[in-house]
């Protein structure tokens, strides 16, 4: 029988909710031209994700076999995405980013709720 992932699933895992890396040293995202630099030309992969954040605010991508859509913006420290799997929309949040080496760590409810890491590729 296939594994079903169901929108709540999902909008955990995109929107910072699965289970993160060993810990590691993390040092916060603060500015927008740090975090474009870092996401240009790369896409942010993780088990059965596999997205592009364009610097221009577009998303877009695949996980678990949907597709991803959305856009972002940069306010006041934090990357603020509205997000689309499939049909189903995730909502608005505003998240916190860190980077240790080539993981970024999104923090959901800036920075106070769950977390994730996407690996730059």
């Amino acid at each position: 029988m296939p594994v079903r992932f169901t929108a709540p699933f999902l909008a955990v895992a995109l929107s910072a909710g699965l289970a993160t890396a060993a810990q590691a040293d993390f040092e916060p995202i603060r500015d927008k031209s740090n975090f474009t630099s870092l996401i240009s030309g790369k896409a942010l992969t993780r088990l059965g994700i596999r997205l592009t954040v364009s610097p221009a605010g577009e998303i877009d991508g695949r996980a678990f076999g949907q597709p991803v859509s959305g856009d972002w913006s940069w306010q006041n420290g934090f990357f603020c995405r509205d997000l689309f799997w499939g049909d189903t929309a995730l909502g608005y949040n505003c998240q916190q980013v860190e980077r240790s080496g080539n993981a970024l760590r999104f923090t959901s409810d800036r920075g106070a709720g769950r977390s994730a890491d996407l690996y730059l590729e």
